[in-house]
């Protein structure tokens, strides 16, 4: 049987699209140039902007954008689609990809597409394609065309109402059959019903759309559902309130937790394969006045821990990270706040040093990246497995390197302490708000500066800002606000670090917003850093109890000390992230 293939396939042009435009007569160059200004100037994406400004309505836009790719268009609010070619793709990758089959002959599906620059869309379309073993001939259709349609089929908001409707029947079909506690006829109509076809799919979305926690939310009127991605929280889903107690329910029982409590926070986890890949969930409860709410933390163990490089670790900065991991003892702590990227760092650092020679174990809350050939264990508090404890008991398994979580507390920093100067390499966080505020952080926990800096090898902070979208990069003139910031900052970076950067030729970038970001500008997030390796003056003023600010002054001053700021400032030059994102990471 021969292969099956998408007929029509997008073909772009030597020129851009907004060039295309010009010379089309669609718009003319003025306007081009009115509209590229305002829109990077209100942050907004350039084609909405053209539509909502009216230099050209939405579906002669989808038409320029047609020519352009060679692609047919077509109106979809015009057609009447057979509800069975609706049905031949499931409605959420439609949602996902914004595709709409609308015509099926002779073994080739017409297909509607949104945004053919989308090569996730494509690659969805080529493996559909296959499985359903018939061909694909693509159209493009406008945002507008894709929703009627959409609005059309099955919404979620139905799935939920059937759902309810099956749970109601299955309790009085369960009250009338058995006589069982009620605890368990609940338990059983949970497991049983449709309620968890929605929690499936509210998994699923936060996951294609890679979200790190989804949020589920109660409210006196709905249950809202949020996803946060690349740090910031985005509404997904409005739920009707009916729902509530069923999805949360669904998930207590995947996770372990006690259906019947709804007084007090519970945490638990539970584990699901997406697409083959091993997918951790962290929940936790929280009863509030109107519900308990929900967080599920995703965990893919699957992806593994980025490189230093990929993490934004690079010149200098790496150098000493670098010696500092490959000594045969001592201690390296990263600090910063909750969520800032310290564990990541650390993974990729244990990712270098695991070699067949060497014997690493971990203690964390939670395993989040699984290292093949890496010991690791994951703390228990509720039956005395914690930090401290489980520390205490590696020492007993002949480490070579060891990893701690986080230093809470006095007996915790001590035993890191006692490793490091007794042969071992640790790695370990603390949260502090810069990397020198490490040093009094643990002096105050009872650590005395002489074995401080006997064991202290580096120290260094973090944050993570979000990277531009390079899909949709476009460079901008910089606002009044991020030229004086760039300027403020500039001066005081050590020419080591401004190699490859025309400092005279100040330019910025930002993202105008695409389907690929979502519209966002950005994608993906990458860490700033400032790391201070532990000098023989930088000893004795930490044996002098110097405060901490003096010791930075002095790195600065004298060792050419990189602060955060100011690695976000270079980033924001090289045009990975935006002056605004590093102020906002920075801020005190």
């Amino acid at each position: 049987m021969a292969e099956q293939k998408i007929i029509t396939k997008p073909q772009t042009k030597a020129i851009s699209f907004e060039d295309f435009l010009v010379d089309g007569n669609f718009i003319t160059n003025e306007q081009l140039s009115k509209a590229r200004s305002d829109s990077v100037t209100a942050h907004r994406n350039l084609f909405d902007y053209l539509v909502t400004e009216k230099y050209l309505s939405e579906e002669d836009l989808t038409k320029a954008r047609g020519k352009f790719f060679n692609l047919p268009y077509v109106d979809l609010r015009t057609k009447t689609i057979a509800k069975e070619t609706l049905l031949i793709f499931s409605r959420q990758p439609l949602i996902n990809y914004r595709f709409v089959p609308f015509e099926l002959a002779k073994k080739v599906l017409k297909v509607g597409l949104v945004d053919p620059t989308d090569i996730a869309a494509l690659e969805a379309l080529e493996f559909l394609s296959q499985k359903n073993k018939f061909s694909i001939e693509l159209y493009i259709i406008s945002y507008t065309s894709f929703s009627s349609v959409i609005h059309t089929t099955e919404s979620l908001s139905k799935v939920v109402s059937e759902a309810l409707q099956e749970v109601a029947q299955k309790e009085k079909e369960e009250e009338k059959k058995t006589d069982k506690k009620d605890e368990e006829v609940e338990e059983k109509i949970q497991e049983e019903a449709p309620i968890s076809k929605i929690v499936d799919v509210i998994i699923k979305h936060a996951i294609e759309g890679r979200a790190s926690d989804i949020h589920i939310e109660p409210s006196e009127e709905d249950l809202r559902v949020r996803y946060r991605i690349d740090g910031l929280l985005h509404s997904s889903l409005i739920l009707p309130k009916t729902v509530h107690s069923a999805v949360v329910s669904r998930i207590k029982i995947l996770s372990n937790l006690k259906i019947d409590e709804q007084r007090l926070p519970q945490d638990g986890r539970f584990h699901i394969n997406w697409e083959s890949k091993p997918v951790d969930f962290r929940v936790s409860t929280f009863p509030t006045v109107v519900g308990e709410k929900v967080v599920l933390r995703i965990l893919d163990k699957s992806s593994g821990a980025p490189t230093l490089e990929e993490l934004g670790m690079w010149g200098r900065t790496l150098e000493i990270v670098r010696e500092a991991i490959s000594r045969p003892h001592g201690m390296f702590l990263i600090t910063g706040p909750t969520g800032s990227g310290k564990s990541t760092t650390l993974y990729s650092i244990l990712s270098i040093l695991n070699k067949p020679g060497v014997n690493i174990v971990t203690l964390e809350d939670p395993v989040e990246y699984f290292i093949d050939g890496v010991n690791q264990a994951q703390i228990r508090p509720e039956i005395g497995l914690t930090f401290a404890s489980g520390l205490r008991s590696i020492l007993r398994q002949d480490p070579n390197i060891i990893m701690v979580g986080e230093i809470r507390d006095q007996e915790t920093a001590e035993l890191a302490v006692h490793s490091a100067l007794t042969g071992h390499l640790v790695f370990s966080t603390l949260h502090t708000n810069s990397a020198v505020g490490a040093l009094p952080r643990m002096v105050d926990m009872g650590i005395e500066p002489y074995l401080l800096t006997a064991s202290l090898n580096v120290v260094g902070a973090q944050r993570l800002v979000r990277q531009i979208c390079s899909k949709c990069k476009v460079e901008i003139e910089p606002s009044e606000v991020a030229l004086q910031y760039i300027r403020e900052e500039l001066p005081k970076i050590p020419e080591i670090y401004l190699e490859g950067i025309d400092t005279k030729n100040i330019k910025v970038f930002a993202g105008r917003g695409c389907p690929t970001c979502g519209n966002s500008g950005f994608r993906g997030r990458m860490a700033i850093y400032e790391i201070v390796p532990l000098s023989k003056p930088i000893q004795g003023m930490i044996t002098d109890h110097l405060p901490a600010v003096k010791i930075q002054e002095y790195a600065i001053e004298k060792e050419g000390m990189l602060v955060m700021k100011q690695d976000g400032v270079i980033k924001a030059l090289k045009g990975i992230t935006t002056v605004e994102e590093v102020m906002r990471a920075t801020k005190d």
